[in-house]
């Protein structure tokens, strides 16, 4: 009985997720990186695990924030906090769902869990406007 509960719970968190553009959204790369925020682009690395509830919320989050914003350009680029430790280590990743917002090469903001449209939206927004 404890399997199927938790085989229903997997099955309803992967249903749960949404996919992000593919023109938005790469798998983290160190060259990528460099070349994203060495042109002054605006990159958000996405420390998630596919395990992680707070990571799904926070994919929901972005995927909405994409589609309420078409014309609004960034980047996302994902780091398995499973399989890329030394990636988490570079950023200093404390966990899973940690956000790292960069302007260029500078950081702009820095959150672990969070998953409020508004506070996600709002450092986006701050970000691209001062990247033009």
């Amino acid at each position: 009985m404890h399997l199927i509960v938790r085989g229903l719970a997997a099955l309803f968190l992967l249903s749960s997720l949404t996919v992000v553009k593919a023109d938005v959204e790469k798998a983290y790369d160190g060259n990528l990186y460099e070349r994203l925020t060495e042109g002054g682009e605006v990159v958000l690395v996405d420390i998630y695990a596919s395990w992680c509830p707070t990571c799904a919320k926070q994919q929901k989050v972005l995927q909405d924030y994409i589609n309420n914003n078409p014309d609004k350009k960034f980047h996302i680029l994902k780091v398995d906090f499973d399989t890329q430790k030394d990636v988490v280590k570079k950023f200093q990743a404390p966990r899973q769902s940690t956000l790292i917002l960069f302007v260029g090469q500078e950081r702009h903001w820095f959150s672990v869990a969070e998953t409020r449209y508004e506070k996600i939206a709002e450092q986006l927004d701050q970000a691209i406007a001062e990247a033009k």
